[in-house]
């Protein structure tokens, strides 16, 4: 008959059948339905600084990246990353080997996972975890094993004695992220030295996805796992420009690892988008070329916006686990009388006229997140106050 296919298989792939339409897809959409402030989708709702915009339409004007950039990365772009890589952490990098420029963190994250994880390979990701980890693991035929962060004294804390034990003859690959999404750890000196050592003596490759590195709060410093002994010649730090400099839709992320990782991860980056945001890499050599000044007031901003909700979610009686870094506060919701993280979202907006969004979308075991909620701060301090005005309807 026509327009029947010869086989009654799926048309997705099986190894993308758990992933459906992503939640942050779903809650946008929500949050438009009803006009509720969207405290779920980490974007800015404010533009990043005038001057590197205004670098982006120089770069337009002039024609500089209007056609294919070099595949990886322009060499303004790769020599401001490593500039910043050595000013920052004292990590130095060669732009022409060791600098890889991609469509964002998502795809390096992608290009990443996909050239260094091969059928069967076991690569220990710290749960709950941002959802392209789960979705890349698939696409590369690995096998997930999640470590679960787990409350403890206001945060949630890594169990290391469960991370050694996650790592078996299997395991090719540790993926971390710190700051973390959504829990808003930063992990400690003492934690990471820790890691680097498990690394060192099973001889790992790790994956680190550092995009929040300029968003850390309080007394937590963001230390680069490839700065560890042992570290820099088996690790993969993934960098980003939308979180730091508020230009999310911009898609202009990075790699930085050694010439033979480099080469890997950019051996399949470029049959993913070949090459992306030619005008905006320009804009973007210039924005990692800003003063200190800068980033600290990028991050005191953010602390400030914190609090500000923060303070709002206790008031209106959620239980709130401190964030020491990223944009995000993680929430519990049992003390309202709830328990069903993904129940209490789809009602949220008509309760209270606010999107957030269920963490047990990032974990493996959904019981094991389902009271746990996450919201966003990045967002201007008047529309943190009407939000948590809001919720004390709850």
């Amino acid at each position: 008959m026509a327009g029947m296919t010869s086989s009654a298989r799926p048309h997705l792939n099986r190894r993308l059948a758990e992933f459906g339409t992503t939640i942050f897809a779903e809650m946008s959409a929500l949050a438009v339905t009803t006009g509720s402030i969207n405290l779920g989708q980490g974007f800015p709702d404010t533009d990043g600084p005038a001057e590197v915009r205004e670098a982006a339409v120089r770069a337009l004007r002039e024609g500089r990246g209007n056609q294919y950039p070099p595949g990886p990365g322009i060499p303004e772009l790769r020599t401001a990353i490593a500039a910043h890589q050595l000013r920052r952490y004292g990590l130095s990098y060669d732009p022409d080997t060791e600098v890889l420029v991609t469509a964002g963190a998502t795809e390096a994250i992608a290009a990443s996972l996909l050239a260094l994880v091969e059928p069967g390979d076991e690569v220990v990701a710290l749960e709950p975890y941002y959802d392209s980890y789960a979705a890349s693991i698939a696409l590369a035929g690995g096998r997930r094993v999640p470590v679960t962060l787990r409350p403890h004294d206001g945060s949630f804390r890594l169990d290391l004695d469960e991370l050694r034990a996650a790592v078996t003859d299997r395991t090719r690959l540790l993926l971390i992220n710190t700051p973390h999404n959504p829990t808003g750890t930063v992990l400690t000196r003492a934690e990471l030295a820790v890691i680097a050592e498990l690394a060192v003596e099973r001889d790992l490759l790790v994956v680190t996805d550092e995009v929040y590195e300029h968003l850390v709060f309080d007394d937590a410093e963001h230390l680069p796992l490839a700065s560890f002994p042992g570290m820099r010649e088996r690790t993969v730090t993934i960098g980003s420009a939308g979180k730091t400099f508020s230009f999310t839709g911009w898609k202009v992320g990075w790699v930085t690892a050694t010439p033979e990782l480099v080469t890997a991860v950019r051996s399949v980056k470029q049959f993913l988008t070949y090459v992306s945001s030619g005008p905006f890499q320009y804009a973007v050599a210039e924005a990692l070329a800003l003063p200190d000044s800068y980033f600290e007031e990028f991050r005191r901003s953010m602390l400030a916006r914190r609090d500000i909700l923060a303070e709002g979610l206790t008031a209106a009686g959620f239980q709130v686990y401190r964030s020491a870094g990223t944009y995000f506060i993680t929430t519990d919701i049992r003390p309202l009388g709830e328990k069903d993280g993904f129940a209490f979202c789809r009602a949220l907006p008509e309760r209270a006229g606010v999107v957030a969004i269920p963490n047990a979308v990032f974990y493996d075991d959904r019981e094991a997140g389902a009271p746990f909620v996450r919201f966003a701060f990045c967002k201007r301090e008047e529309v943190l106050r009407e939000a948590a005005e809001r919720l004390r309807a709850l």
